[in-house]
């Protein structure tokens, strides 16, 4: 159902990870017109996919292996858990991250930065918003931040929200003690519980 121009432009994009100008240059058009061959492809294809809602148990499936994979620091394994599109916001971030190789690995990149930082990170999985997520503790389990995931019908992850201000922490228990980079020391909290919404 697809032109060959949108096939081209989608095989390039979500299977080889082309970036824009590349598949512009391979498929004679502008940078503009390949991101819309791709966009149009994508529509064309989720259409003729049998939709369904993943089950609690699915996604907490999914969530326990986007986790372990985090934790291990295995890239591939993480990035085949993430929608083409995924979306990484908030974790101190200018602006919202897309495309599941950059997220992966901005993702992994903070959790590196974080265990030498501190000597070691761990994470807790909870439930956010009613969706799977993850608090994101230190040796001492003082409360670093939070993850919390938006999973697709399609049974990936779209959406990968990190929440790192102390305001929207503290409730939850005891943060970790950054250090002076960190802006924040320990303190206490209520007694730590699943989280609630990030805010």
């Amino acid at each position: 159902s697809l032109s060959p121009e949108q096939r081209a432009a989608f095989l390039l994009r979500e299977v080889f990870d082309y970036p824009y100008d590349q598949i512009a240059a391979i498929v004679a058009t502008s940078e503009d017109n390949a991101r819309q061959l791709v966009a149009r492809a994508r529509r064309h294809v989720e259409q003729r996919r049998p939709r369904f809602e993943p089950s609690r148990e699915q996604r907490e499936r999914l969530a326990r292996r986007f986790f372990a994979a985090a934790q291990d620091g295995d890239l591939g394994a993480l990035e085949e858990l993430l929608a083409h599109d995924v979306t990484l916001h908030g974790g101190g971030l200018p602006r919202p991250l897309t495309g599941r190789v950059r997220v992966a690995r901005t993702l992994l990149a903070g959790l590196r930065a974080a265990t030498t930082r501190i000597g070691g990170v761990s994470l807790r999985e909870v439930t956010v918003n009613g969706q799977p997520g993850a608090m994101v503790l230190d040796a001492s389990e003082g409360l670093i931040g939070v993850l919390a995931l938006d999973i697709t019908e399609g049974g990936r992850i779209q959406t990968v929200t990190s929440v790192t201000d102390p305001d929207k922490l503290r409730h939850l228990g005891p943060l970790a003690d950054l250090g002076p980079l960190g802006g924040r020391g320990r303190r206490g909290g209520a007694e730590r519980g699943p989280a609630g919404p990030p805010a």
